[in-house]
């Protein structure tokens, strides 16, 4: 079998016409170049190169051969270059899951970070609720995930990565929104709430649970559902007011509007990334050093 050295020094001399000038750009001197032109025609099988006093011309079959050697030398450098990117992590796939809420506040920054600092690094996105996220890192399914509520655990690394208020979705025109002041809990657990399915978004479900219990009242939840945007859409039909995070009012409906709540802190809401401990994969790291917090 022929070499890639062989294959470069070919292509020197039938793109030099010329034995000793194909040495010096290769830095080498003739007799090794000779030798490895003979081996080449024996792994061939085929002359390849016409011998004359004035120098060296490809034969009709070295032609041919030629624009498959410059091929296969260009594969080889390609794979090289491949390999040093992939080592540094400047190239390579990423499969990213997300949540849906998570994909308004964070999603973005990171696509645009990638697409600045790592072009040849493909993202695969899938929408995920974090139970299922954090399932698809234990199989090895994704490589990273943008969850909420993120159950501790020896093989799962985590880093926050953004943090935001509650605010009060409420049908346009609703009581809450004209008290001339910003409501306390206590004035939304005088109204019908819609709030958060146990199961589906159990992270925001405790979390509005906890709040309205820390401050002592007990609101009248009259639905539940899986998805914020789900929630948001009941919000604008007049079913009731609810509590989200301040990400989600990017989300514009005909009759809905946002207000400030009383007495909540400005970072309860948290997104963290989340990766398998084990996963060494360099283009996971370089986006994880890109964008952490």
């Amino acid at each position: 079998m022929y070499t890639l050295d062989q294959l470069r020094g070919f292509v020197a001399i039938a793109e030099e016409g010329h034995f000793g000038r194909a040495a010096e750009r290769l830095r080498m001197t003739q007799p090794p170049l000779s030798r490895q032109i003979q081996k080449l025609e024996r792994a061939v099988g085929v002359t390849l190169l016409e011998r004359s006093a004035h120098g060296a011309t490809p034969t009709p079959a070295g032609r041919a051969f030629l624009a498959e050697a410059r091929r296969l030398l260009s594969q080889a450098d390609a794979a090289v270059l491949v390999a040093r990117r992939s080592a540094q992590g400047t190239s390579g796939t990423v499969r990213i899951a997300f949540t849906a809420v998570s994909a308004l506040a964070v999603l973005g920054q990171w696509i645009a970070a990638a697409r600045e600092h790592l072009p040849d690094v493909d993202l695969v996105l899938t929408e995920m609720v974090t139970r299922a996220q954090v399932d698809a890192l234990l199989a090895g399914e994704i490589d990273v995930g943008l969850a909420r509520g993120v159950p501790r655990s020896d093989v799962l690394s985590a880093r926050l990565v953004y943090a935001e208020p509650l605010v009060l979705a409420v049908p346009r025109g609703h009581p809450l929104a004209a008290l001339g002041r910003r409501p306390r809990l206590a004035d939304i657990a005088a109204h019908d709430l819609v709030t958060y399915a146990p199961i589906e978004a159990r992270y925001l479900y405790e979390l509005v649970i906890t709040v309205f219990r820390d401050a002592g009242v007990m609101p009248r939840y009259v639905q539940q559902m899986g998805q914020v945007h789900s929630l948001l859409a009941l919000v604008d039909a007049g079913v009731g007011a609810a509590l989200v995070p301040h990400s989600a009012s990017v989300l514009r409906l005909p009759n809905l509007e946002f207000v400030d709540v009383d007495g909540l802190a400005p970072d309860l809401v948290e997104v963290h990334s989340v990766w398998r401990t084990g996963n060494d994969a360099p283009a996971l790291h370089a986006l994880l050093g890109l964008v952490g917090r």
